[in-house]
């Protein structure tokens, strides 16, 4: 009788357990947030008791209206989508909202939707060798903390004993390590790179530029960053990866806040690069005293940056918001006497513009 009077109790906890922690089904369970078909992109998400859902990101939604349906998703499409990687993310009453359903590809700060209907890019995975991509955890003695940094090494690095040539890239404000290799699809552009036998085999290191800083001022990590290349970054990856390490073999190149850092890196320590790439950024815009440092600065960088092999500055035309700026800082090279080029071409400040930018310079360095 006991017995039977403890499996009924057992029985009714398990039973009261199993209704506690059963829920209603929603339109959200089978909902796919991004649906591609051709060059149209529909973008969905479940907000039920939203009043207001937009978009923002690289991918243009401007003039593009969200309309509820009865299930409480909210959809929009977006016609004429160029093929790349856009990274979104809604907003729901006003609150930026990461897409719960995280589109194609996993990012870290906001999802990432991919626009590809030929698979013919130059950005896409096609049948090729493909190198690693690792996540790496190096200590940094500048910030005194673990950091992370994402490193490409190219197909058969493995199986070699060979050193390579290095190449850091670096991602712009508020992204992470995880940009390049993500909506950059770095990665896949080398792998194709490689393939086609358009660029030397190189160990291509993507470090995290983005620091914490008390003043939340993106200019305020770029001498942070830059000594934590030198202190931490560059020492841990000559000791763990065969890498050459005199200048000849050494190139970084960064975007926006990036560019900012790959700049301040390269002319405080032009002895340890021969290539400077600097896309779609300047010096810090408006900051007069800076200006000043770096003219007074770039004066004593003659010589040494005009025997550099590539000194490249590139822009998304003059709709990239960095254009102005970028302008009045090659003024200071001019004034320096210092060689350097200029590229431009249409797609603004976005990934489009960079992703094309890693796949035209690749190709020159290190030859």
């Amino acid at each position: 009788m006991k017995k039977s009077i403890l499996f009924l109790v057992t029985l009714c906890i398990a039973t009261a357990a199993s209704a506690q922690f059963r829920r209603t089904p929603t339109p959200n369970d089978t909902l796919q947030s991004v649906r591609v078909n051709g060059d149209k992109v529909t973008f969905s998400i479940y907000a039920p008791n939203a009043e207001t859902v937009t978009m923002s990101g690289d991918i243009n939604a401007r003039g593009v209206q969200f309309v509820k349906a009865e299930n409480g998703v909210w959809s929009a499409t977006l016609p004429n989508v160029v093929p790349g990687n856009y990274r979104y993310s809604f907003v729901v009453d006003g609150v930026n909202t990461f897409d719960p359903k995280g589109g194609e590809i996993q990012g870290e700060t906001r999802a990432v939707a991919k626009v590809q209907p030929t698979g013919n890019e130059f950005f896409a995975m096609k049948n090729v060798p493909h190198g690693a991509i690792a996540q790496r955890y190096y200590f940094s003695k500048t910030l005194n903390q673990m950091r992370r940094m994402h490193v490409w090494t190219p197909a058969g690095y493995e199986k070699s004993a060979d050193k390579l040539p290095v190449l850091y890239l670096v991602h712009g404000g508020g992204d992470t390590d995880n940009s390049w290799p993500g909506v950059g699809a770095a990665g896949f552009i080398l792998d194709n790179l490689l393939a086609e036998g358009k660029i030397v085999p190189m160990v291509v290191v993507m470090p995290n530029g983005s620091i914490d800083t008390p003043s939340g001022n993106v200019h305020d990590e770029v001498p942070i960053f830059a000594d934590d290349m030198i202190t931490s970054i560059m020492p841990y990856v000559e000791e763990n990866y065969r890498v050459l390490t005199d200048p000849d073999h050494t190139a970084m190149a960064g975007l926006s806040m990036g560019g900012m850092e790959t700049m301040e890196t390269v002319t405080y320590h032009p002895e340890r690069f021969k290539y400077m790439i600097v896309l779609s950024s300047s010096y810090a815009p408006g900051n007069t005293e800076k200006y000043e440092m770096e003219r007074a600065h770039l004066k004593q960088l003659t010589q040494q940056l005009n025997n550099y092999k590539i000194v490249l500055f590139t822009q998304g035309g003059p709709e990239d918001i960095a254009y102005n700026n970028c302008k009045e800082t090659l003024k200071l090279y001019d004034e320096a006497g210092i060689k350097y080029e200029f590229t431009e071409a249409p797609g603004g400040h976005s990934w489009h513009t960079w992703r094309n930018n890693l796949h035209d310079f690749a190709p020159r360095l290190f030859k």
